[in-house]
């Protein structure tokens, strides 16, 4: 797939490009992301991407033209633009992004972008959560790394994907390794057993007590998915 990224940082981008699973994933030619300067847009003979407000107000807005004349090649694809106005990112998010052919994300920047361009050329809005960043730069590559260990061959084991966190509305249990005493902390007997359908109900059941004691609100949505009424499990 592709990945564009309209920015007014294309520096930021290049530790996390290089990096880990994004990396080997565009070495490998599982995605091709291209980082677009928004500053290349810019207005007049100082390149101007920004200006006051109409109507007053600290900050500036980031203008309407630099945008449209970045986003015009980019008409066939999915354009999000990361605002922490957007609907929180989330697995299922990804999931969607990553079965596109080509996602553009615009990072917003100051007091945001010109509404004109939201509403005649971004298809959707997302965030990080409900906080305030300095701009989506960071949103943009959280997003490309969930996207690139999608992607069918990013992973050593295709399976990791399909067995985390989020996957089924619980979170991941938890994971231990050797050496299975280290001082007098113990591997639980169970992961040690070779008997794999205890292992499988152990792992079962500390995911849904994992995810009842530190995030109800998923519990919740769990429970609700089970056809259950609301209470432990």
């Amino acid at each position: 797939m592709r990945v564009s990224v309209v920015t007014l940082f294309p520096g930021f981008f290049e530790g996390p490009l290089e990096t880990s699973i994004v990396g080997r994933a565009i070495d490998g030619g599982l995605v091709e992301v291209d980082i677009i300067d928004l500053r290349v847009y810019g207005v007049g003979n100082h390149r101007q991407v920004d200006d006051a407000p109409f109507g007053g107000g600290p900050g500036m807005v980031l203008m309407a033209e630099p945008l449209a004349s970045a986003l015009e090649p980019l008409s066939g694809s999915h354009r999000v633009l990361m605002t922490p106005a957007g609907r929180p990112m989330d697995q299922s998010t990804l999931d969607r992004w990553a079965g596109q052919n080509h996602v553009t994300f615009v990072c917003g920047r100051y007091e945001g972008v010109d509404e004109r361009v939201v509403e005649k050329l971004i298809d959707e809005e997302a965030s990080l959560g409900d906080f305030v960043l300095a701009g989506g730069e960071v949103a943009a590559a959280a997003a490309i790394e969930g996207i690139a260990r999608l992607l069918p061959g990013a992973l050593g084991n295709p399976d990791s994907s399909q067995t985390e966190s989020f996957r089924d509305g619980l979170l991941e249990e938890p994971q231990y390794t050797r050496p299975s005493a280290f001082k007098d902390w113990e591997v639980p007997e169970v992961l040690l057993s070779g008997d794999h359908s205890r292992i499988a109900a152990w792992r079962q059941a500390k995911r849904i007590e994992r995810t009842r004691q530190r995030r109800p609100d998923l519990y919740a949505a769990w429970l609700r998915a089970q056809d259950e009424p609301d209470g432990d499990s």
